[in-house]
């Protein structure tokens, strides 16, 4: 979502790393290039002459332009202005209160709320260890309360069950009594939307907040809405007291300026993220994190922190040992291609590491296709045991087998082939430097010859 920002920004401070010594002048024409970018990424106007003027008033001070290095002094400044903007420091979802906790869910029709509610439950299922119920209170729309049933079913999440014909404030009120007959930690009511803002919808919401007394009212907006999104949120905010914001389809094409926009104009916290479609691409919202990959600085925190929790230890252990014996077969690329999808693909891992921003049109030739990875994984499932084992078998009249049985050609067969053999050749070099090898410096000695670092 932030590219084009994240690019505009990256060209902006890149020409004054070029400059030795900065003047005032200097750091005007690069903040007015800043506005511009942010303006066109979408932020409120507003918030963006705030920003500005902050960035300012510390970046033409004496001990930044006067510093060894300005240009970085005035980046760090930036920096630190862009993590004020989003929101400082990371808000946790409360969970301090007597159970059953009340989550209520707002926002309007189509801006994932009822998906949000599933991905939150599970999110709090496996991540805090707490027993969560889901409970439909959208009468309005249709099949609105069997489409959360279903998610329930596909989380393993109990949901209330339905009755015909009851109101949204008598079914928080059941909701509510029955989770404290279950012994459920959190309850979260998933609340009408409209397509937009109505007093029908604000007196609903109204009553249901009175009656529940919800510990956290999370407001739903929809990233790709741009401002709209923002004025939603104010909307929302006037009538009740939304404690935090859920923004959804981060991973689409929108421009940013919501994200940026939305503590600033709204004063509520952006406490989750929603990356994907699936029911596990949830995240939580860190500030400095966002504020790295908006400078192209990368987020290697999210990255092992994602790595953690999609890399089995088993399997880690098990090609460990194999690497220290100098064994890589096709079953173990397998897994390594299996661990890259579960952990975003290509595209996803690549956007978090430093530096990127600058290589974008490079890998925009690169072509990165993330359906590669599937397409080399039928292949490896098209081979009997025996050929993932000892590759060196896999012969011409196999490998059309192969690539009949995958959906591919021979020539695909022969690159999986060649790029196993490569991994397989680095494995053994591995074991012959040994630990002591690659602590005295011994990288060099697994790159191809004719390369240096």
């Amino acid at each position: 979502m932030f590219e084009s920002l994240t690019g505009r920004l990256g060209d902006v401070l890149g020409r004054l790393t070029k400059r030795g010594a900065l003047t005032e002048a200097d750091v005007t024409e690069a903040l007015r290039e800043v506005r511009v970018a942010l303006l066109e990424a979408d932020v409120a106007l507003p918030v963006v002459k705030s920003f500005i003027k902050r960035v300012k008033t510390r970046a033409v001070g004496t001990e930044v332009l006067k510093s060894v290095n300005p240009a970085q002094m005035v980046i760090k400044v930036v920096h630190d202005q862009l993590i004020e903007m989003l929101g400082s420091e990371q808000q946790e979802l409360n969970l301090v209160a007597v159970p059953p906790v009340v989550y209520m869910m707002v926002g309007l029709q189509g801006s994932g709320k009822t998906t949000s509610t599933a991905k939150i439950s599970k999110w709090l299922t496996e991540k805090q260890g707490k027993k969560v119920m889901m409970a439909s209170l959208d009468v309005r729309r249709p099949a609105a309360q069997e489409q959360l049933k279903i998610l329930g079913e596909q989380t393993g999440i109990a949901t209330l069950p339905i009755i015909e014909g009851q109101m949204p404030v008598d079914i928080a009120k059941r909701a509510v009594q029955s989770a404290k007959l279950q012994g459920v930690d959190v309850i979260m009511l998933d609340t009408a939307g409209r397509l937009h803002v109505d007093e029908s919808l604000m007196a609903e919401m109204e009553a249901v907040h009175k009656e529940t007394g919800p510990t956290e009212t999370l407001l739903v907006v929809d990233s790709l809405t741009g401002q709209d999104a923002v004025n939603v949120a104010e909307q929302f905010k006037s009538r009740v007291d939304v404690t935090g914001i859920v923004m959804t389809r981060i991973d689409g094409d929108g421009r940013g300026g919501a994200a940026l926009s939305m503590r600033e104009v709204t004063g509520c916290p952006i406490k989750l993220l929603g990356t994907g479609e699936k029911l596990d691409a949830l995240e939580a919202f860190h500030p400095d994190r966002i504020a790295n990959r908006i400078l192209g600085m990368g987020d290697i925190v999210s990255l092992v922190e994602k790595a953690a929790e999609t890399i089995e230890k088993d399997e880690a252990e098990k090609l460990a040992l194999k690497m220290q014996k100098g064994m890589f077969d096709l079953d173990d690329l397998a897994s390594q291609l299996r661990q890259m999808r579960k952990m975003g693909g290509m595209n996803g891992l690549i956007g978090m590491l430093p530096g990127v921003g600058k290589m974008k049109k490079q890998l925009d030739a690169a072509n990165l296709d993330d359906r590669l990875l599937v397409r080399q994984e039928a292949m490896i499932q098209s081979m009997t045991p025996k050929e993932r084992r000892n590759p060196q078998i896999i012969a011409a009249s196999r490998k059309k087998r192969i690539a009949a049985g995958s959906g591919m050609t021979v020539q695909d067969v022969n690159r999986l082939l060649k790029q196993h053999k490569q991994m397989a050749g680095m494995m053994k070099k591995v074991k012959k430097l040994g630990k002591k090898g690659i602590a005295r410096g011994g990288m060099q000695g697994l790159l191809p010859p004719g390369m240096k670092l």
